[in-house]
């Protein structure tokens, strides 16, 4: 028997309902330094919205450089994390105050025990909406804290991922991320600076 070429009521009516329903939202991303990228990982980990993170190098010279090459404080590279987020669920603002909630953004030499040049804290926007964002939320921390920020907005940079041993050190390694965590003391220093608005990937930040 032949199929009728015309489509039944109901089948039209769900094609209609399909055309009308919202696209999802693109995932976004977004790339934050901060200190040690174990560190930064494991915060941003827990913000809800975050869908996955990178730890890996930005900002400096050499081209595809390795964790031996970044050490030496030679290359110009900051640790840093690369974040990838829904923006449904989480606004680049609010991923901002998480950023900024998880770091000493005061300290211009590191981050708690880590010193050095790639220890530093610094907001690389992938787009002109980020950079504004990132710019105005730097003044307000400037104003909320009463000091002067050291950490800087800088221009977009090639982002080469740190090698596997390094991706989700954390939850690979918890004894030995824990034990570096607690001795590097990042959780004291946080709080120092931000009292309870701390943001120390003890629980998820809300959109």
């Amino acid at each position: 028997m032949m199929r009728s070429k015309f489509l039944r009521p109901g089948v039209v009516a769900l094609g209609l309902l399909a055309s009308l329903a919202p696209a999802a939202a693109q995932a976004e991303e977004a790339i934050f330094a901060g200190g040690c990228f174990w560190s930064m990982e494991t915060d941003l980990d827990r913000v809800d919205g975050v869908t996955s993170t990178t730890s890996g190098y930005i900002g400096g010279t050499l081209k595809n450089p390795t964790y031996q090459d970044v050490v030496t404080e030679r290359t110009g590279h900051y640790e840093a994390v690369k974040v990838t987020f829904d923006p449904a669920k989480i606004s680049y603002d609010k991923l901002l105050s998480a950023y900024w909630h998880s770091i000493d953004p005061t300290d211009a030499g590191g981050q708690f025990c880590d010193r050095g040049p790639s220890y530093r804290t610094a907001i690389f926007p992938l787009n002109d909406s980020q950079r504004q964002a990132a710019e105005a939320s730097a003044k307000q921390v400037s104003v909320d804290l009463k000091q002067t920020v050291a950490t800087q907005v800088l221009p977009t940079a090639t982002f080469y991922a740190a090698e596997d041993y390094h991706q989700d050190f954390a939850k690979k390694n918890p004894a030995h991320y824990n034990a570096y965590r607690m001795g590097c003391g990042r959780d004291r220093a946080v709080r120092a600076v931000w009292g309870d608005k701390a943001q120390m990937g003890l629980k998820p930040a809300h959109s």
